[in-house]
């Protein structure tokens, strides 16, 4: 196994260590919105261990996936978007 793997987090290319989980990736990418309400309001994770559903993101244009529960794979895109 890689110690890292290269990820797209909404366009921008970055490595993070394998084995990561998403939502951790997405945080290293320097965000803190993951999704937005239907009120229009920035949710992120709260429980970090995939009940709240706060921490959907799109992976490989895949909706509403649980970016907590998920570990990063070579060439995953995710999109906060």
């Amino acid at each position: 196994m890689p110690d890292t793997v290269e990820i797209s987090v909404n366009g921008r290319t970055m490595r993070v260590p394998a084995g990561t989980s998403v939502a951790s990736a997405v945080f290293a990418a320097g965000l803190t919105q993951f999704r937005t309400s239907v009120s229009g309001e920035p949710r992120a994770p709260l429980c970090g261990m995939g009940i709240c559903f706060e921490c959907r993101v799109t992976i490989d244009n895949q909706p509403h996936c649980r970016s907590c529960q998920i570990p990063v794979q070579p060439g995953m895109r995710i999109s906060t978007t």
